[in-house]
């Protein structure tokens, strides 16, 4: 199957094991690692770069192993979850950079086709966000609005 937008032919990347044992390699335990993923929460961290942490800091290779859960629904059942997916906001980032280089570069029609692509990405994303209800109906995607989020 090819891809959307480029011409290339499918998709690679590594392979997580299918069994990974957490209790060889962690010295933590699940209260403690817990405890550490709500900490870097209120710290900013997005749930991959707490995943990453926890990972190479802490010697904890896969919360989804250790609590049988990810660390978005852990997040979520603390009472701590962001407002905006943190997909959609890595998109949102993407669109806010091409529009700020769009206003030095008005010639640019790559960058201008880039930023038509990252908008597309983001208003089907938001339609999959509403119809599953992780976004309200009445949300709305606003350039001027979603710099708050990125800071």
């Amino acid at each position: 199957m090819a891809r959307r937008y480029s011409r290339k032919k499918g998709k690679s990347g590594s392979k997580k094991p299918l069994n990974v044992n957490n209790s060889q390699w962690t010295n933590l335990d699940t209260k403690a690692v817990k405890e550490k993923i709500i900490e870097l929460s209120q710290e900013g961290k997005t749930f991959s770069q707490i995943g990453m942490i926890l990972r190479d800091s802490y010697a904890v290779p896969d919360v989804k192993a250790l609590f049988g859960k990810k660390i978005a629904k852990i997040l979520k059942e603390e009472g701590i979850h962001a407002e905006v997916p943190e997909d959609l906001l890595a998109l949102i980032r993407s669109d806010l950079a091409l529009a700020k280089h769009m206003e030095t570069n008005k010639h640019d029609m790559t960058a201008k086709r880039g930023q038509q692509l990252a908008l597309s990405k983001i208003n089907r994303l938001i339609v999959y966000y509403k119809k599953n209800k992780v976004l309200p109906k009445e949300w709305t995607y606003d350039r001027a609005k979603a710099i708050q989020w990125i800071v």
